[in-house]
């Protein structure tokens, strides 16, 4: 009779197999359909989720329902080692967003951002050329800063300064109130001739393909947007590690069964 913990694993791992099917389907989609860099960077990530799930779930199906011991073994061992992983990006990420938050402006409904007051590993990360090309495309194909010119005409500065902005629309789609500019709508601004201490400045076009997305704020403002992002996924981390925990302990039992009867088949 099939204990109990075996069924557990077998159904558990049933449905892990089918969710994999629809990651994986995107994942293909995505690599045949992408047109966007952000789109291109996405496929193998969400490609190999799918086939590792994939893979996962038919060693613990397999072990845990046709008792084959070493493929449960194998299955219990990359649990382990997922549950240490997923433990370690957790605590991680808890770590490197604790630093850093929006700065309030007298008068005005936004906050502006800061490079200086996040952590340096994510200071570090966008300020790599390479690394800051693939979020700058990302931010230009998404038009995060359309929304903000719909009604341009119609958005008097009385109403703009009132406006609450995201972090990335503070920082990307706007110049910083320190240079001082004068206001023509939301993303066009015209430069005065006194010399500001602020860089961004100097780096601001009312180009909708540039604007600010060169600036230091823009950086800043991404990565208040990537704290907030990773805050939530750390605390679905600690319940999906939970989760991971109870089924590692569930396989364990389903391995010990199988040992048991291997011991009884071996030994009548």
């Amino acid at each position: 009779m099939v204990k109990l913990s075996n069924n557990l694993v077998g159904i558990l791992n049933i449905i892990t197999f089918i969710l994999s099917i629809p990651i994986l389907i995107a994942g293909i989609w995505l690599s045949r359909q992408g047109t966007t860099e952000c789109e291109r960077f996405l496929e193998k990530p969400v490609i190999a989720i799918g086939v590792f799930l994939m893979l996962i779930s038919i060693a613990g199906i397999i072990g845990a329902c046709c008792r084959v011991s070493w493929l449960l073994w194998t299955y219990l061992l990359i649990m382990f080692l997922l549950i240490v992983l997923l433990f370690c990006f957790t605590i991680f990420a808890f770590a490197v967003t604790n630093k850093g938050a929006g700065e309030k402006v007298s008068g005005k409904g936004y906050k502006e951002y800061r490079l200086g007051d996040y952590s340096n590993w994510l200071q570090k990360r966008v300020n790599n050329d390479k690394n800051w090309r693939k979020i700058k495309s990302c931010l230009q194909d998404s038009k995060v800063c359309k929304s903000m010119t719909e009604d341009a005409d119609a958005t008097p500065v009385e109403k703009f300064y009132l406006e609450r902005l995201n972090s990335i629309q503070s920082g990307c789609c706007k110049p910083s109130d320190s240079c001082n500019f004068t206001y023509v709508s939301p993303t066009n601004w015209t430069k005065t001739t006194n010399a500001a201490p602020n860089t961004d400045c100097a780096l601001w076009d009312n180009d909708p393909s540039v604007l600010c997305f060169n600036c230091q704020s823009c950086k800043a403002g991404m990565l208040d947007n990537i704290k907030s992002d990773w805050k939530r996924v750390a605390v679905v981390n600690v319940i999906f590690l939970i989760c991971l925990i109870i089924v590692y302990s569930i396989g364990c039992c389903a391995f010990r069964n199988n040992r048991e009867e291997n011991s009884w088949k071996r030994y009548p």
